[in-house]
């Protein structure tokens, strides 16, 4: 029997080059793994910083090896931010042990509470574990369920305070559900924008009307011209109300119709009940449908006032006005939020210039303001992912 012939490979002269193959197959695999490496060495800690971000934002008391990946230490300290008219207090959280920190601002949403509601500090306390100080200042307007333009300045200042306090570096700011449109709208202020290194916006409206439709239909109306049902939280509409008391209540009954819905906004039923009874009868069915949730008993009212107020409500969208912004932005929103729906953040990225959208995320794993404990793996993941590279770009 014939011994089997070695296998070799002859070049064009007949030369056997199977050793210089051999050769060039051993550098190709050591430049691709040292490729690799480099890759993870620039990746995995942003994504196992975020992990642990995303887990004591869900869960503060979260522990781990995974979740104690570069977390430090984070104290806090309030601080008043000049304004033309006065200061604006604010709290900065700070990693221990960090000796120059990049920065964050992070802008709540509408909330009684303002910089104290725990999300947002739960919010804090995590983004600061992970070596950057983070700032929230108080918006006292949000807090009063009003979205308004005096707000916009006040976060403008509140990037460049931040700015100036950690030497110069720029800033991210993170504006989160009704705060996110109005840091947005800060940001189309060269001023303002000088001190942004990147804009991300969770949760947050193009279209003030828009959103105030869908709060009282339940559809979302999406870029392509379509309309789809989505169910909206039902005290939408009663924030709208309250924020407009004067278009829906007479003089006499304003400061009842405010102590009626404030309580009912700030989840403090019994005392919203005795506003309610200094009420005149219609003012009162109006309070009533609103707090037992009949929304359909409102509709129209809500309908003509958006209508009534269309300017007022465009000069504090970005719809129509994002078309010079220079700060990158990044887009997370919640695939079942329904306090702002999802079709808001695809007008984002219309609206945006193209250059300035860095990544968009409408996701499952997320809710309005909070990640989900039901999402799957790879949503997840690809949560995990989107807050890496917004941690890359922070630092």
């Amino acid at each position: 029997m014939r011994a089997a012939a070695a296998t070799s490979h002859r070049g064009k002269y007949g030369i056997d080059d199977t050793p210089l193959l051999k050769s060039w197959a051993r550098v190709l695999i050591v430049w691709v793994f040292l490729g690799l490496l480099v890759a993870a060495m620039y990746f995995l800690p942003s994504d196992l910083r975020a992990y642990g971000v995303l887990r004591h934002f869900a869960d503060p008391d979260a522990s781990g090896p995974l979740v104690r990946f570069e977390t430090h230490a984070v104290t806090n300290e309030q601080v008043a931010i000049p304004m033309a008219d006065g200061l604006l207090r604010a709290r900065l959280y700070i990693p221990v042990g960090v000796k120059h920190p990049r920065g964050m601002v992070a802008v709540h949403g509408i909330h009684h509470l303002g910089m104290d509601e725990p999300r947002l500090v739960s919010f804090a306390k995590a983004v600061a574990g992970s070596g950057l100080a983070v700032l929230t200042p108080q918006i006292d307007s949000l807090a009063d369920y009003h979205v308004d333009k005096d707000s916009i300045p006040m976060i403008g200042e509140s990037a460049a305070w931040l700015d100036n306090r950690l030497g110069g570096q720029k800033v991210t700011v993170t504006g989160i559900s009704f705060g996110g449109g109005l840091s947005l709208m800060a940001a189309l202020d060269p001023q303002s924008a000088s001190h942004m290194r990147a804009l991300v916006l969770m949760g947050a409206y193009d279209d003030l009307a828009r959103t105030s439709r869908f709060l009282v239909t339940g559809v979302q109306e999406l870029p392509n011209g379509t309309r789809q049902r989505h169910p909206a939280h039902d005290y939408g509409a009663s924030v709208f109300v309250y924020a407009h008391l004067n278009q829906f209540f007479p003089a006499g009954d304003l400061e009842a119709a405010h102590e009626a819905l404030r309580d009912w906004l700030w989840e403090q039923p019994s005392q919203a009940k005795i506003a309610v009874q200094k009420l005149s009868p219609p003012s009162r069915d109006l309070i009533n449908a609103l707090i037992n949730r009949q929304i359909e008993k409102v509709r129209v009212l809500v309908e003509l006032t958006i209508l009534a107020d269309q300017a007022e409500l465009a000069a504090i969208s970005p719809h129509g006005h994002v078309g010079d912004l220079q700060v990158p932005v990044y887009i997370l929103h919640g695939a079942a939020d329904n306090i702002i729906p999802p079709a808001e953040s695809l007008w984002l990225a219309k609206d945006l210039p193209q250059a300035m959208v860095r990544e968009v995320l409408i996701t499952g794993a997320f809710s309005h303001v909070d990640p989900e404990k039901d999402a799957s793996l790879r949503q997840e993941l690809r949560l995990v992912k989107f807050v890496g590279d917004v941690l890359r770009a922070a630092n």
